[in-house]
């Protein structure tokens, strides 16, 4: 058996985890993530899922072991559900794992298509179990949809994650009740800053809640026990002594995660960008029209040597531009 020839960074930093983003589109318009009025990529210039697939191969190829689907929002792309079954296709065969995150509002219909697809993991985004905060939060997202998903997801077989963004005077006093809440269904939760992407109405700064502040609160009420487990991504887990579950903690601006990077991202348009914070880039997607698969093989290696150390986020200072302009939606949440 052939070994795959790795990815490894000018650092040393071997990578194993895309996140692939599948639309730039979303039915949500989160405060912390883009405006109200965002204007999304001309669907000509989106890769289609035919060419997703293709470049998560060339990826798989080199060792990569976990694949995760992103958007925007990845289940309003039409052919979602052929998308995951072409990935997922690899898991046990080169690929470990196939995961998927979501704002849920979709997950209803496609959990058990997920389940079928070979996915066994999904991270939903919640930062609020109050209806009338959701709606505040996502400004065109219900509440109800959202946790029917996450209970079809359950049901289908799928290991749900939530994902909470911790907001400064929105949502803190919901930190406490949602850890209890996903212990009660037997859910990993984790906390995350928000980050410096792409322009928004809100200052950040406004809303930035350090994730130490949010750890003092929860050590007043249960016992956090560090962790070495990873699943992968930027997380560093904790456990609730108490009832032993699972709490992540994604720090880019108190903690960053830099030194043991093994990530790099592809946009929907086929841009591949070795760091979410910043510019370095190739480009995929007309290098794949053009000259076909063949080609991605050395497009990886030019970007392990353009792969940065880390990012340079800072959110402290009042009327601070975005670390880059980009929003993650563009980028891949």
């Amino acid at each position: 058996m052939a070994f795959p020839r790795p990815l490894v960074d000018g650092f040393g930093r071997r990578i194993t985890y895309v996140r692939l983003s599948v639309t730039d589109r979303c039915d949500f318009r989160c405060i912390y993530c883009m405006p109200l009025d965002q204007r999304f990529v001309p669907r000509p210039e989106v890769l289609t899922l035919e060419e997703i697939a293709t470049i998560a191969e060339a990826f798989i190829a080199r060792g990569v072991r976990r694949i995760r689907l992103t958007g925007g929002e990845p289940l309003v792309r039409r052919g979602i559900l052929d998308l995951a079954q072409a990935i997922g296709r690899h898991v046990g065969r080169g690929l470990d794992e196939l995961t998927l995150t979501t704002n849920g509002s979709q997950l209803a219909r496609f959990a058990e298509g997920l389940y079928r697809a070979g996915i066994r993991r999904v991270n939903v985004s919640l930062d609020s179990r109050d209806p009338e905060r959701f709606a505040r939060i996502t400004r065109r997202g219900r509440l109800a949809p959202v946790l029917e998903g996450i209970a079809a997801a359950r049901a289908a077989g799928l290991r749900v994650k939530i994902n909470m963004v911790a907001l400064k005077g929105l949502n803190e006093d919901e930190i406490l009740p949602m850890m209890h809440w996903c212990a009660a269904h037997g859910f990993d939760l984790t906390f995350i800053e928000t980050m410096p992407l792409g322009w928004v109405e809100e200052d950040r700064t406004d809303r930035y809640l350090p994730l130490t502040e949010v750890r003092r609160l929860l050590e007043a009420h249960v016992t956090l026990v560090p962790t070495a487990e990873r699943t992968g991504g930027p997380a560093r887990y904790w456990r609730v002594a108490e009832t032993g579950q699972r709490l992540g903690f994604i720090t880019p601006l108190t903690h960053n995660f830099c030194e043991t990077c093994n990530r790099v991202r592809v946009t929907a348009t086929g841009t591949l960008y070795m760091c979410l914070g910043q510019e370095d880039r190739v480009e995929l997607r007309d290098l794949l029209r053009q000259k076909g698969p063949a080609a991605l093989d050395a497009a990886l290696d030019r970007a392990m040597a353009l792969k940065p150390r880390g990012h340079d986020f800072v959110i402290e200072r009042r009327g601070a531009p975005p670390a880059v302009k980009r929003s993650m939606s563009v980028t891949g949440g």
